[in-house]
Parts: structure tokens; sequence; C-alpha cells
């Protein structure tokens, strides 16, 4: 008796729980807290700290207001929007409230409720991303407001299209853990709403620097090893896709940050912290969507494109178009995030040696599936930018977006909130 108690300890947790497996389940457990960790207070601190200080409280606060406002929809409609079987295009409702999840009910081998639940930490982020480009000077009311129809009608149909069965994930496309979903997504967004919004005042001839870089990169540290959850548990097991994720996650960072600095120290002068941080950031977000696919090597190539070309991005948009983006949403988030989709039809490929990854769906070569990756990104890029403008006209009309020009001199912190972030 004792050795069948023995055996039957030692077997898979698969087999004594009607497939549910033990380890995936743990897995992707500690995967949500991780990528939750990225929001509060990862991106919370990070964004923070780059504003000025009259404003902390603004950024903090809608950080966390956009966590619960957002939970609440995903539970209502979100998740069923992008998970339920509908058509190409948009899930059935038929998930509506999470109806039919049970603890019995399955998602593969993992709690169908824990699935739901890693999803919405996702639809969590994506939305807090874009408030950096128009921080310091939007309601709050009309954040909250903007952010909870822009996850309903634009991040929830998008995740259908790429991974609830919608009609790029019948194409093929590669988006391994959200730069189409999420960061395309934010990063288009982003541009459009600064655009609508118009700049700061006294942008760009007045300069508005970060007001705690300690902060910043407190939560920059937060990011990178929250994104271990984000790709590593976009595997939706502990296994070896998992493992490369995460590997090939680390690497981009690291290289994103060091060609970011050096190309920095080159062309200014001098390294700043903030310029590495940020160029960490931005490798993270290009490998997202390649991190399941591609090996080391191309992760490595990946990420010193990342920091190149999302630090020309950024003199591009500000210098050159004068847009005031105001904490790099779109030359970070969105061009990483297609720069990311792309490379993920190059690196996928298994007949590129040194810089193989596992290899492209049967059938697909790199030109074929460079194109099906390049329809994605025009398709959701279109899609988010158009929406998005009318969200934005819709919530004007409502509550107004802007506060007025004296308010913003005042700082948000007190305007919005009758808090201050320091009391010196």
């Amino acid at each position: 008796m004792k050795k069948i108690l023995i055996l039957l300890f030692l077997l898979p947790a698969g087999v004594l729980a009607d497939d549910l497996n033990g380890a995936d389940t743990a897995w992707i457990l500690t995967s949500t807290a991780l990528v939750l960790l990225m929001i509060l207070p990862g991106l919370a601190l990070f964004y923070g700290g780059l504003v000025r200080s009259k404003n902390i409280l603004s950024i903090l606060m809608q950080c966390f207001s956009i966590a619960g406002i957002v939970s609440i929809l995903w539970l209502v409609a979100g998740y069923s929007i992008a998970f339920a079987d509908g058509n190409l295009y948009f899930g059935s409702l038929s998930k509506f409230m999470l109806s039919g999840v049970t603890e019995d009910s399955l998602h593969g081998n993992i709690p169908e409720g824990l699935f739901a639940l890693f999803q919405m930490t996702f639809a969590i982020i994506t939305p807090a991303l874009i408030i950096g480009s128009f921080a310091e000077r939007m309601k709050f009311s009309a954040v909250l407001l903007f952010s909870g129809i822009w996850v309903l009608l634009v991040y929830a149909p998008i995740a259908h299209w790429v991974w609830g069965g919608g009609w790029l994930q019948q194409m093929g496309v590669l988006d391994f853990a959200g730069g189409l979903v999420v960061h395309i997504t934010a990063g288009v967004s982003a541009l459009v709403a600064a655009i609508v919004l118009g700049p700061r005042v006294g942008f760009p001839s007045k300069p508005m620097p970060p007001h705690n870089m300690t902060m910043t990169i407190t939560g920059a540290g937060m990011l990178w090893i929250g994104w271990f959850g984000f790709n590593g548990g976009s595997a939706l097991a502990a296994n070896s896709d998992a493992a490369m994720a995460m590997l090939a996650t680390h690497i981009s960072a690291a290289a994103a940050a060091m060609s970011w600095m050096f190309y920095e120290w080159i062309k200014f002068g001098k390294p700043t912290a903030l310029g590495t941080v940020t160029g960490m950031v931005a490798g993270l977000g290009t490998i997202t969507p390649a991190s399941g696919f591609v090996g080391p090597a191309g992760a490595l190539v990946i990420g010193i494109l990342a920091g190149l070309i999302c630090f020309n991005a950024v003199i591009f948009v500000k210098q050159k178009f004068k847009i005031d983006d105001s904490l790099d949403v779109f030359p970070v988030h969105g061009i990483g995030g297609m720069l990311g989709v792309l490379l993920a039809g190059v690196f996928a490929s298994s007949e590129l040696g040194l810089f193989s990854g596992h290899g492209l769906p049967a059938g697909l070569t790199i030109a074929s599936q460079l194109g099906i990756q390049a329809l994605a990104v025009l398709a959701v890029g279109v899609y988010a930018a158009v929406a998005t403008f009318i969200i934005l006209k819709i919530v004007g009309l409502i509550t107004g977006l802007r506060v007025s020009k004296e308010e913003e001199q005042q700082g948000l912190d007190l305007i919005s909130h009758e808090e201050k972030g320091y009391n010196l």
C-alpha cells in the first residue's frame, strides 16, 4: 500500500485531476502575479518618476484605477469578447460575467479561471501604457471613460483576432505574447491621443525633465522582472517554450539597454540612466511577439535593433513632428511592437543557422510569413487608430478631454485629487 501511494504521488498532476497539470497551473499562477507586478507598482513607478512632481499622484491614481475598472469590465464582457466562440472578428457574449467558468472548467490543462485572470492582467496593462502619451493634461474622468471603452472596443476584439480564433490567428500570424495585441494597439492609440489632445503647456520650448529618476529606475527594474511572467507565462505551460521565451526576453532587454546607452553616449557625449532604462523597455516590448519563436542569437539581434531604432523614433516624433507623446509610448511600444512582429517572421525560421528559431508554420517561407506579419501590423494599427480617434471624440463630448491651462500649470494632483505627492 505504501508503494502504491508513493507511485501515485509521483504521477504527473494531470493524471490525478482530469488533465489538470499542477506544474503548469503553478507557473501561470506565478506569471499572473508577475504581470500584475509590472503594472502595480512597476509601470506606475516608472511613469510616476518621469512626470513633474505636481503630477505624480495623478499617474499613480490612473494606473491604480485602470486596474480596478478593467478588471470589472473583463469579468463582465471583455473576456467573452476576446476568447468566447464567435466569428472571425468578435467573440460572442456566451462568457458574459464569466458564465461557465467554474472550478472544474479547464483551458487546455490549466483552470479556465486562471487563464481568464492571466489574460485580465494583459488587458489591464495595455490601456495603462497609453496614459503615458497624455500624461499631465487629461482629465481624470476622461482617462477612466476612455480606458473602459477602449478595452472593450479595441483591446478585446484584437485579442480575439490574434489569440481567440480570429482571422489573424487563422492566417498564421506570430504574436507570442502581445506585440500586436498589447504594444501596437497601445502605441498607435497613444500617438492618436497625443495628437488629439495637443501638447502640454510649454512644449517643446520648456524643459520638462523627470522629477524622480530613482523612482523611474525602480519601476523599470520591476518591469524587467515582471516581463518574465508576461512572456514566459504566455507559453501557458512550465516547459521549454517558457524557458526559451524567458531567455530571449532577458537577452533582448539587456541588448537594447546597452545599444541605446552606447548610441546615446556616442551621439551626445554621456550615457544617461533615463536612456538606458528606456532602451531596456524598448527591448522588452520588441521581443514580446517573438519571444516564444526565436532563439538566443535572434533575440540578441532584435534587442540591438530595438535600442537603435526606438532611440531614433523618440527623436523623430518629438523633434521632427513636434508631437508631445509625453512618455514616448509610440516610439518605444508602438515602433518596438511593429519591429518585433516583423522580426518574428524572420528569426522564427529554422533556416538561419546560429540565428535560427523554432521554425515557421508548415508551408510558409520567411517571405510569406513576413507578408502575414506586415498585414497584421497594418490591420491592427489602422483599426486601433480609427477606433481610438472616435472614442476620444465621444469622451470629449461627454466629459471634455483636457484640464484648463491654469489647472495644468497648477498640477493634476491638486486639481483632480486635492492631494500632493510630496509634503515638504
